[in-house]
């Protein structure tokens, strides 16, 4: 290796030239000193390997980096073997050289035990439920840790050894070319530790599969899809390490008289055209227990929404709630007695029109189409 020459002033380039800038400027130098050209030059085709290994070298964010803050030290393998292992335990190389620039990764030590899964569990509650709130429990088979070896995962009475192959460090290193690489250690995994007598409640794995009951506060105002998270719930962590967390997903039934628009509560209420047309009141029972009466405009036209304040979904983890909403709808009968019908008839013999003015405005302007079409 030249470590003798600047690798930027091989490349006749500035220390802070970009990508494109060191690409030009390796084109041109190889160009010029490519053995194909200059047959039979010793000279030129040393000067040839030095500019390839310079571009290999600067081209490589990382491996620029390590050159920046090193120099050729930075590629020096510092006493270790070119075969992988730690030997003499010497982490003064380039594991340590990525881990101070790159904040970690590539230094010593064992492999961090990981933290257990997070769970997912689906529950579906009434739309009641969802608006007064309710403590429930719920059972869900869970990965715990295994209480005889206290997820060690060793048979009660033993322990676990340091790993022969990586030292007890939990990785490996292996040359790649003149770049060390680092990977998990095949035999411990990582752990930097071998079980020799693995426990025979866990086989080793230090947790086991068991059916555990909890308890689930469900706040008032919890929509669909409202997720509500039990720490250090989940699944047990591997060899002793902390648990993930469990998410309780919500999922509210289909509600046979109110829907739900955020914290509106909407119903439809059918009424009979006399109460449309003379107006009146009915009574809507709502999930806060009150029953709530509605005044019915004389006059009310299908589809229109009336609006109680107040009396809706409460608002999550907040004051205050939303409002229920009626939407009249005008039933008109379909079973008519004897007099009924005569009555209407009477009724109609009387209408001019003015009593229905949305009917009365419409025709006018069909006729008007009509007279247009017509001339």
């Amino acid at each position: 290796m030249s470590a003798e020459i600047d690798f930027y002033e091989l490349l006749e380039v500035e220390r802070t030239a970009d990508d494109k800038t060191l690409k030009s400027a390796y084109r041109k130098l190889a160009m010029k000193f490519h053995p194909d050209k200059n047959p039979g030059c010793a000279e030129s085709e040393a000067k040839f390997k030095q500019i390839n290994e310079a571009y290999g070298c600067l081209s490589d964010p990382q491996k620029r980096a390590a050159y920046d803050r090193y120099g050729h030290a930075a590629f020096q393998q510092g006493g270790t073997g070119g075969g992988g292992g730690f030997g003499g335990g010497d982490f003064g190389d380039l594991g340590d050289i990525f881990e101070s620039i790159f904040g970690g990764g590539f230094g010593g030590g064992r492999q961090q035990a990981r933290r257990g899964a997070d769970l997912r569990y689906d529950m579906e509650i009434s739309l009641e439920d969802a608006f007064h709130g309710k403590q429930a429990e719920i059972a869900v088979e869970i990965s715990q840790k295994c209480e005889p070896c206290e997820g060690s995962g060793a048979q009660p009475g033993t322990s676990a050894r340091r790993c022969n192959l990586c030292g007890g460090h939990g990785k490996v290193r292996a040359q790649q070319g003149f770049f060390m690489v680092e990977r998990p250690c095949p035999t411990c995994h990582g752990r930097g530790e071998v079980i020799e007598k693995p426990c025979k409640h866990c086989r080793g794995e230090g947790r086991v599969d068991a059916e555990q009951k909890l308890e689930v506060t469900i706040p008032p105002g919890v929509d669909n899809g409202t997720r509500i998270r039990l720490a250090g719930k989940g699944e047990a962590g591997p060899f002793g390490a902390p648990p993930g967390d469990l998410y309780i997903f919500l999922h509210i039934k289909r509600h046979r008289v109110f829907e739900r628009e955020g914290t509106t509560l909407l119903t439809r209420a059918p009424i009979s055209f006399t109460t449309a047309a003379l107006g009146g009141s009915i009574e809507i029972p709502g999930l806060d227990g009150e029953r709530h009466q509605i005044d019915i405009p004389a006059g009310i036209q299908s589809g229109k929404q009336l609006r109680k304040r107040g009396a809706g979904m409460p608002v999550l983890q907040a004051r205050g709630a939303g409002d229920l909403v009626i939407e009249i709808q005008v039933e008109t009968p379909s079973k008519l007695s004897a007099r009924q019908k005569e009555l209407l008839r009477e009724f109609q013999a009387t209408e001019t029109g003015e009593e229905c003015p949305q009917s009365k405005g419409f025709f006018e302007r069909i006729k008007d189409v009509w007279s247009d079409l017509t001339e």
